[in-house]
Protein backbone atom coordinates (compact mmCIF):
# COMPACT_ATOMS: atom_id res chain seq x y z
CA UNK A 1 0.00 0.00 0.00
CA UNK A 2 1.20 3.35 -0.92
CA UNK A 3 1.04 6.28 1.44
CA UNK A 4 -1.01 9.63 0.12
CA UNK A 5 1.20 12.41 0.22
CA UNK A 6 0.43 15.23 2.63
CA UNK A 7 -2.35 17.82 0.87
CA UNK A 8 -0.24 21.28 0.31
CA UNK A 9 -1.15 24.46 1.96
CA UNK A 10 -4.02 26.40 0.38
CA UNK A 11 -2.45 29.69 0.72
CA UNK A 12 -5.59 31.19 -0.73
CA UNK A 13 -8.21 30.28 1.59
CA UNK A 14 -6.04 30.82 4.44
CA UNK A 15 -6.73 27.11 5.42
CA UNK A 16 -3.97 24.87 6.19
CA UNK A 17 -5.06 21.19 4.36
CA UNK A 18 -2.35 18.35 5.60
CA UNK A 19 0.99 18.90 7.78
CA UNK A 20 1.57 22.08 9.12
CA UNK A 21 5.08 21.24 10.45
CA UNK A 22 5.97 20.31 6.39
CA UNK A 23 4.09 23.60 5.31
CA UNK A 24 6.12 25.65 7.52
CA UNK A 25 9.31 24.49 6.63
CA UNK A 26 9.83 21.32 8.84
CA UNK A 27 12.43 22.23 11.86
CA UNK A 28 14.25 24.76 10.64
CA UNK A 29 11.38 27.29 10.81
CA UNK A 30 10.51 26.09 14.28
CA UNK A 31 13.93 27.02 15.58
CA UNK A 32 13.89 29.80 13.73
CA UNK A 33 10.69 30.68 15.52
CA UNK A 34 11.59 30.23 19.07
CA UNK A 35 14.70 31.13 18.96
CA UNK A 36 13.34 34.74 17.75
CA UNK A 37 10.86 34.71 20.12
CA UNK A 38 13.29 33.77 23.17
CA UNK A 39 15.52 36.99 21.75
CA UNK A 40 12.30 38.95 22.22
CA UNK A 41 11.54 37.31 25.91
CA UNK A 42 14.57 38.36 27.73
CA UNK A 43 14.18 41.81 27.34
CA UNK A 44 10.80 41.90 28.96
CA UNK A 45 11.18 42.40 32.38
CA UNK A 46 7.60 41.52 33.16
CA UNK A 47 8.04 37.57 31.04
CA UNK A 48 11.88 37.23 32.48
CA UNK A 49 10.18 36.93 36.06
CA UNK A 50 8.64 33.93 35.20
CA UNK A 51 11.63 32.47 33.49
CA UNK A 52 15.52 31.14 35.43
CA UNK A 53 17.97 33.01 33.46
CA UNK A 54 19.75 30.11 33.92
CA UNK A 55 16.99 27.48 32.30
CA UNK A 56 16.27 29.47 29.28
CA UNK A 57 18.43 27.48 26.95
CA UNK A 58 16.07 24.50 27.86
CA UNK A 59 12.59 26.46 27.93
CA UNK A 60 13.55 27.31 24.38
CA UNK A 61 14.29 23.57 23.53
CA UNK A 62 11.27 22.27 25.22
CA UNK A 63 8.80 24.95 23.41
CA UNK A 64 10.57 23.97 20.23
CA UNK A 65 9.93 20.11 20.45
CA UNK A 66 6.60 20.92 21.47
CA UNK A 67 5.64 23.05 18.67
CA UNK A 68 7.37 20.70 16.07
CA UNK A 69 5.79 17.95 17.49
CA UNK A 70 2.51 19.62 17.47
CA UNK A 71 2.46 20.85 14.25
CA UNK A 72 3.15 17.71 12.90
CA UNK A 73 6.56 16.71 13.16
CA UNK A 74 8.87 14.09 14.85
CA UNK A 75 7.45 13.16 18.50
CA UNK A 76 10.72 13.85 20.10
CA UNK A 77 8.86 15.82 22.71
CA UNK A 78 6.74 13.34 23.78
CA UNK A 79 9.66 10.77 24.28
CA UNK A 80 11.46 13.26 26.45
CA UNK A 81 8.85 14.74 28.31
CA UNK A 82 5.45 12.66 28.30
CA UNK A 83 2.03 14.35 27.10
CA UNK A 84 2.46 18.04 27.19
CA UNK A 85 -0.36 19.17 29.86
CA UNK A 86 0.42 22.65 29.06
CA UNK A 87 -2.56 23.76 31.84
CA UNK A 88 -0.64 21.42 34.85
CA UNK A 89 3.55 22.11 33.07
CA UNK A 90 2.24 26.30 33.10
CA UNK A 91 0.45 25.94 37.16
CA UNK A 92 3.43 26.96 39.16
CA UNK A 93 4.07 30.20 37.45
CA UNK A 94 1.13 33.57 37.87
CA UNK A 95 0.18 34.05 34.32
CA UNK A 96 -2.54 36.79 34.02
CA UNK A 97 -3.70 38.70 31.58
CA UNK A 98 -0.76 40.87 30.78
CA UNK A 99 1.88 37.99 30.72
CA UNK A 100 -0.28 36.28 28.73
CA UNK A 101 -0.66 39.77 26.13
CA UNK A 102 3.60 39.67 26.11
CA UNK A 103 4.02 36.36 25.76
CA UNK A 104 1.67 36.43 22.76
CA UNK A 105 3.02 39.86 21.26
CA UNK A 106 6.65 38.52 21.61
CA UNK A 107 5.44 35.40 19.84
CA UNK A 108 3.52 37.35 16.82
CA UNK A 109 6.71 39.51 16.30
CA UNK A 110 8.76 36.01 16.03
CA UNK A 111 6.25 34.75 13.58
CA UNK A 112 5.81 37.23 11.35
CA UNK A 113 9.47 37.30 10.99
CA UNK A 114 9.19 34.38 9.04
CA UNK A 115 8.39 34.15 5.54
CA UNK A 116 5.13 32.05 5.33
CA UNK A 117 2.36 31.35 3.78
CA UNK A 118 -0.81 33.39 4.73
CA UNK A 119 -2.61 30.06 5.31
CA UNK A 120 0.54 28.65 7.91
CA UNK A 121 0.37 31.99 9.53
CA UNK A 122 -3.28 32.09 10.83
CA UNK A 123 -2.83 28.61 11.47
CA UNK A 124 0.13 29.40 13.73
CA UNK A 125 -1.13 32.78 14.98
CA UNK A 126 -4.68 31.07 15.73
CA UNK A 127 -3.46 28.34 17.84
CA UNK A 128 -1.02 30.75 19.99
CA UNK A 129 -4.31 33.07 20.87
CA UNK A 130 -5.77 30.27 21.97
CA UNK A 131 -3.37 28.38 23.89
CA UNK A 132 -1.68 31.73 25.41
CA UNK A 133 -5.20 32.23 27.09
CA UNK A 134 -5.85 28.62 28.21
CA UNK A 135 -2.77 29.53 30.43
CA UNK A 136 -4.53 32.26 32.35
CA UNK A 137 -4.40 31.29 35.46
CA UNK A 138 -4.52 34.61 37.90
CA UNK A 139 -7.04 36.55 37.63
CA UNK A 140 -7.26 39.99 37.06
CA UNK A 141 -6.71 42.60 39.55
CA UNK A 142 -10.12 44.43 41.13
Amino acid sequence: MTARPEPPAAASTGIVTGNVYEAAGGSETFVTLVERFYARVTEDQLLMRLYSEADLANAAERLTLFLIQYWGGPTTYNERRGHPRLRMRHQPFAIGQAERDAWLGHMIAAVDSLTLTPAVRKALLDYFETASTAMINTPAPR
